[in-house]
């Protein structure tokens, strides 16, 4: 499937108030958020619209699973970095590798800070029925 691929996308978000909870922490549950956002935008950089494939494709992607683990929390107003890659783990599924970072500071030598790694498993289904349908089909 040529539109899966080990290379690594990048997409930025910063934590705004909605995104945390009274002690201007992400809420954990937001990071899952960050995470699709960073998917659909996978997508859009390959001209692969949702929206499209819905209507004129019949098929969507559902999340089968999720593996998270969270390692630092995000504030208020951290910029950070959400990545993905993916690779096909069969006809009809595929497993995205994410990570989020906070963005290191202007500072060259300042890192980015490693928060959220998380392995999401989805699968392509028909619109209609939302019976599994081969990703080769629907995604040239």
């Amino acid at each position: 499937m040529s539109f899966l691929f080990n290379e690594q996308f990048e997409w930025s978000v910063r934590v705004y108030w909605e995104d945390t909870d009274a002690g201007g922490v992400v809420y954990y549950a937001n990071y899952l958020k960050f995470l699709e956002r960073c998917r659909t935008e996978w997508l859009r950089a390959r001209g692969i619209s949702q929206a499209e494939l819905e209507v004129e494709r019949g098929v969507l992607f559902m999340v089968l699973g999720v593996e998270i683990a969270y390692h630092a929390p995000a504030r208020l107003d951290d910029a950070l970095r959400v990545t993905a890659s993916a690779v096909a783990d069969g006809r009809t599924t595929a497993q995205f590798e994410q990570r989020i970072y906070r963005a290191g500071s202007s500072d060259e030598s300042s890192e980015p800070e490693l928060l959220v790694t998380a392995r999401v498993r989805v699968v392509c289904v028909d619109a209609k029925t939302l019976r599994p349908r081969r990703m080769s089909e629907y995604l040239q």
